[in-house]
């Protein structure tokens, strides 16, 4: 079995040299993004902890259609070199200057170029949403998470502090603080809903794919994972905000803030998927 295991393995490395050679190249032109795409996937707060399952992902959508992909004739298209060399060009420049996020985003010509080149139009039209689908693997600049964080946070206490008013909970925002009678709840970074909204947009993104309706509808359902985030967020702050007045800061600490941003998170799930459901 073994032997029949190696000659199968053999054979595809035989038919697919040429698919084979290019990507270890660009596997290994692209080994600094690739590092510097881990440590933001996995760094303390990371707002792209679901980073390292999008190429996972993507993947697996393409083997899904590995039947219908098997039966695409092949035709190089003129654009994939094209492609290819401006994606280079990208990643180029910016490794000089090391500006990885632009780097990471040259990716997403130069795989396009690579499927127009080896296999076709064809064959890029029918794997259009994998391959796009990495753009979510890919860190936004930090100045650009803190800028949209900072904004974020602001206006989810300022909705948080009306909502908590309106429920008979005298609040005052002043910033990102939210001061009540007898405590206050600081509305940081982490809890800006910024990761809840980068994460969801992914999701939603698959969702929209595999829906079963019309083009609008799919629009439609991905754009709805912006206005769930925040206000799934907004109820984490008033939540916590609550069990601040209630019970003490303290007690917003810990295992209740980290899983009231687990239950939120489900919550958002579960919006979504009613949304889709209803576009259905």
């Amino acid at each position: 079995m073994t032997k029949s295991l190696d000659k199968k393995l053999i054979s595809i490395a035989k038919n697919h040299a040429r698919e084979l050679t290019l990507a270890a190249v660009c596997l290994l032109v692209y080994v600094p993004t690739f590092i510097w795409m881990w440590g933001r996937w996995f760094a303390r707060d990371s707002y792209y902890t679901h980073g390292i399952l999008i190429p996972l992902v993507s993947i697996f959508l393409i083997w899904q259609k590995r039947e219908t992909l098997a039966k695409i004739h092949k035709a190089s298209s003129p654009w994939g070199i094209k492609l290819i060399f401006a994606g280079l060009a990208i990643h180029l420049f910016s490794s000089l200057f090391r500006v990885y996020f632009s780097s990471g985003f040259s990716l997403m010509l130069v795989i396009p170029g690579l499927i127009l080149h080896l296999y076709g139009t064809a064959m890029l039209m029918e794997v259009a949403f994998p391959v796009a689908f990495l753009f979510f693997m890919i860190p936004l600049p930090m100045v650009i998470i803190a800028n949209i964080s900072f904004q974020m946070k602001l206006f989810a206490a300022q909705i948080a502090a009306a909502a908590l008013n309106g429920m008979h909970i005298p609040a005052v925002r002043e910033g990102s603080l939210i001061k009540m009678r007898t405590s206050y709840v600081i509305v940081d970074d982490v809890c800006s809903g910024l990761r809840s909204l980068i994460s969801l947009t992914a999701l939603g993104s698959i969702f929209a794919y595999w829906m079963t309706s019309s083009r609008t509808k799919k629009i439609i359902l991905f754009l709805s994972t912006i206005p769930i985030a925040i206000l799934t967020n907004v109820v984490r702050i008033i939540f916590l905000s609550i069990v601040s007045e209630v019970w003490g800061p303290q007690h917003t600490e810990g295992f209740i803030h980290d899983f009231s941003g687990f239950m939120v998170f489900a919550l958002a799930f579960l919006m979504l998927f009613a949304v889709g459901k209803i576009l259905e």
